[in-house]
Parts: C-alpha cells; sequence; structure tokens
C-alpha cells in the first residue's frame, strides 16, 4: 500500500489510546481494531454540514490524528488501512455494496481484508457492526461481541450477515475480494455526500464503541439530534438531549469541540 511516509505511528497509536504496537497476529489486529472503534467515532458532521470531505490520506489522517474527529467509512477506514500497512499488516482496501435497505450493487462501503495466517475481514467505519477480525475463509457462524456473523458465498461476491434473534442471517453487505485503490472510492463519497435524501447528509450523528473486551459483549454510546442512546450488551437506554446541550454532549461523549466554528460549519439541517 506504501502508506508508510503518511502515517506517524507514533501520534496515530496515542491517537487511538495505545502506547505500544500490538504483535503482527490475530490478537494485535483485534487490539488495534477495538482501540480505534472506541475512540475514534463513527460521525456525519463534515457531510451534514456540507463540507468537503474526501477520501485521499491527506484528508482522513489529519482529521483524525490532528483535529481529533472520526467520520465514515471512507475515512475511518481509509485511514486504519493506512495504519496497519505502516504498521507491518499485509491490507487491502474491498469495495462493498451495503445491503442493509435491501438489494444492491452499487459500491457505496470500503472494508478492509488483513492477511496474516489467513484473511480477515476488518471494519472501523460501519457503526454498529462486528469489533474483532473475522475470518474470510471460514464457513458457518462466528461468534464476535457485537453477536453472531456469518460469510456467504455467491456469483455476485461475499456477504457478511448478522444472524438477529431467530438465527436469521441478516444481510450487512457485500464484496468481491478485489483490491482497490482509495481514489476508487471518490464517486461513491461525493455521490453519497451529496443526496440530500439520505439520513448520511441530513441528520447529524456520532458513535462509538464503549467497551468489548476479548470474550465481553458489545456496547455503543450514539448520539442524534434529539437523543443519546446505550445500546448494545444487554443495554438500550435513550435518554432525550435539547439543541443548546448538544454540543456539550458532543465534547463530552466524543472529545469533538464544535464551538469556535462558524454556523455555515455546524450540523444544520
Amino acid at each position: 500500500m506504501g502508506s508508510e511516509n503518511m502515517i506517524d505511528i507514533e501520534r496515530y497509536m496515542a491517537r487511538i489510546g495505545l502506547r505500544d504496537v500490538p504483535n503482527l497476529d490475530r490478537e494485535g489486529l483485534a487490539i488495534l481494531q477495538r482501540a480505534h472503534l472506541a475512540t475514534v467515532p463513527f460521525e456525519n458532521l463534515d457531510v451534514v454540514a456540507g463540507v468537503a470531505v474526501r477520501t485521499d490520506l491527506s484528508w482522513s489522517v489529519p482529521k483524525i490524528v490532528d483535529r481529533q474527529r472520526g467520520g465514515w467509512c471512507f475515512e475511518l477506514n481509509g485511514a486504519f488501512g493506512a495504519l496497519l500497512d505502516a504498521i507491518g499488516f499485509s491490507v487491502m482496501y474491498l469495495g462493498c455494496a451495503v445491503l442493509l435497505d435491501g438489494p444492491n450493487t452499487m459500491i457505496d462501503h470500503v472494508a478492509l481484508e488483513v492477511t496474516l495466517d489467513q484473511p480477515y475481514l476488518v471494519d472501523v467505519g460501519f457503526g454498529e457492526s462486528f469489533v474483532s477480525p473475522l475470518e474470510l475463509n471460514r464457513a458457518g457462524p462466528q461468534t464476535d461481541p457485537a453477536g453472531v456473523f456469518e460469510f456467504i458465498e455467491s456469483s455476485q461476491g461475499t456477504t457478511l450477515t448478522w444472524h438477529d434473534a431467530e438465527a436469521v442471517p441478516v444481510p450487512q453487505y457485500r464484496f468481491k475480494r478485489v483490491r482497490h485503490e482509495l481514489g476508487d472510492f471518490d464517486a461513491a463519497s461525493e455521490r453519497l455526500r451529496t443526496d440530500d435524501t439520505l439520513d448520511w447528509s441530513s441528520k447529524p450523528f456520532a458513535t462509538r464503541l464503549v467497551h468489548a473486551a476479548s470474550g465481553a459483549s458489545a456496547e455503543r454510546i450514539t448520539l442524534q439530534r434529539t437523543k443519546k442512546k446505550v445500546h448494545g450488551a444487554g443495554t438500550n437506554t435513550e435518554t432525550p438531549v435539547e439543541p443548546e446541550d448538544w454540543n456539550a454532549e458532543l465534547a463530552e461523549l466524543f472529545g469533538i469541540e464544535m464551538e469556535g466554528r462558524s454556523d455555515d460549519d455546524r450540523p444544520h439541517r
């Protein structure tokens, strides 16, 4: 991937709350994935504000490391993939079609394939999803702190599914295991950013993992326009948030300071 010149490993590690670089193995990869999910929020604040977000590392890495922000999949998985590459992992960007709203063939998500003793799917930019690497070549269910996941193969590619309460596989997204460059996602990023019919561009939110130690259930905290939620790990609570308190909640829960930005830069829709 050749991202070593873009990444200050020590500063990026500090950003995700880690002092030392973990081993180049599955457990080390899991430590990095969970740390990123817990410290770098999945959020759409720039998109809602109409900021022209980009997919390239010269945008995403400073946003995450220097500005202490989060982002959406093209930013989060783009930067995290570059960090993994700089550390020494073998990383490939995957183009994915999200299936949460039904059949879809358009690429509108990026995930990571990381090869160690075997290939793993890694994702830090899909919100409430798996929190540890999943074995890509494994048939059958895989248990994760966030639930049970399973890969289903077809002529269209590999589909990541999540098992609901009745153990029915619910499609999340589909991908072909073909290498992509970040620039390949420019059109998808711009299309999603400028489509004002989507929640992405009209409803501000931020979410991050609260905890998911090995063997424990995953729990998330999410801030939406009018409420904050704690969900997962057997918990599902909602608390109203008044408009005048939104920026303070954002700063307290996610470390994102909106004060000092112009009105044009703030989530306003």
